[in-house]
């Protein structure tokens, strides 16, 4: 609504509640870009009216809320807590996990005052089943960031561990599964051809680039993010080892995780182009995006079937959806695993 006022004006300025999930991507300094954020604070300062209550979901820097936000909506000297109302409360979703639903899982609420975070509070315990205070939107928007920045540095140590485990001839997941039988002080993270999606590769640069305003920075989160880099570039090379160019690289799944159609950030895309660039013909199979546009072409998803796969001279398994027939690859020596997903299927 608040991104579209043409349509959405009269439905905003009715509205008790308004919530506000703008995208916050990063731009090519590989910086936060707060522009649909700063053009959403506009927009309501434009045509707020008195006494309604303002939700900001959307990934951030700790202090965007207090430093960005609030300055804009009232600048033309709206008082926060009496004119209007305003929290911040991250946005907990895991496409594709039919475990947890949005209602179930805890939602975490903040408000700039008292009265403010009253106000959310006041909305979302009817729609969650519990809701979870924090005394600062500061707070708020660091819980999000430290579950991802969490994410982010795990899944590049296991990627770094089964690499180095490779060197050394040990069965990674073998290790990984004998170490799970530890009853506490582990969680399992599992290997995969880099970390994608709109929230994991992102939100951990919005906090080295805030905690750099301060003189700071963590060497822990550029390592990992590093890592997550250079993860389409060790792929490849494996490729090469398999089959020369231009040989035909067949790929299977391209969406950033298992299940959902969602493209941005897979890193199966800065894999394609660099198998491009060296010059392979490249197939993929993905029945949840039936085609990509990649670099200067739109590829088409092919059919997974046994002449696609006798035709291959690599095949380069990079989302491992549930409905696919896995067994089709058993045995074969020219599947490059990245989820290690066939070693798991039964003959």
């Amino acid at each position: 609504m608040v991104n579209t006022p043409d349509k959405g004006i009269t439905d905003f300025q009715s509205s008790d509640y308004v919530i506000v999930t703008v995208p916050t991507p990063i731009n090519e300094r590989r910086e936060p870009d707060l522009s649909a954020l700063i053009s959403a604070s506009h927009y309501i300062q434009q045509n707020l009216q008195k006494g309604q209550t303002f939700i900001f979901e959307s990934s951030t820097y700790p202090g965007t809320l207090e430093e960005v936000i609030i300055p804009i909506i009232s600048q033309a000297g709206q008082k926060v807590g009496e004119d209007f109302y305003i929290g911040y409360s991250p946005e907990r979703i895991d496409p594709a996990n039919s475990q947890y639903s949005v209602q179930s899982i805890p939602k975490v609420i903040s408000g700039q005052t008292e009265k403010c975070k009253q106000k959310v509070q006041d909305l979302y315990s009817t729609i969650f089943d519990v809701v979870v205070p924090v005394s600062s939107p500061k707070v708020a928007e660091m819980c999000k960031l430290f579950e991802n920045i969490q994410r982010l540095v795990n899944i590049s140590l296991v990627n770094e561990l089964n690499t180095l485990c490779e060197s050394l001839g040990i069965d990674f997941y073998e290790a990984i599964e004998a170490a799970s039988t530890k009853p506490f002080g582990f969680t399992p993270y599992w290997p995969g051809p880099g970390i994608g999606g709109h929230c994991i590769p992102v939100d951990p640069l919005y906090f080295q680039w805030r905690i750099k305003k301060n003189g700071a920075i963590s060497q822990l989160i550029e390592a990992a993010h590093v890592i997550n880099e250079e993860m389409p570039e060790k792929i490849v090379r494996k490729v090469k080892g398999m089959v020369q160019s231009p040989g035909l690289v067949l790929i299977v799944g391209i969406a950033y995780k298992k299940d959902v159609n969602d493209l941005r950030e897979s890193p199966a895309l800065p894999i394609i182009q660099l198998l491009i660039k060296e010059g392979y013909e490249i197939k993929y199979h993905d029945s949840y995006i039936s085609s990509a546009e990649i670099g200067d072409k739109v590829y088409q998803s092919v059919a997974l079937d046994e002449q696609t796969v006798k035709e291959a001279g690599c095949i380069l398994i990079l989302t491992d959806h549930s409905n696919i027939d896995w067994k089709l690859f058993k045995g074969m020596n020219r599947v490059i695993d990245t989820r290690g997903i066939v070693k798991k299927v039964s003959v």
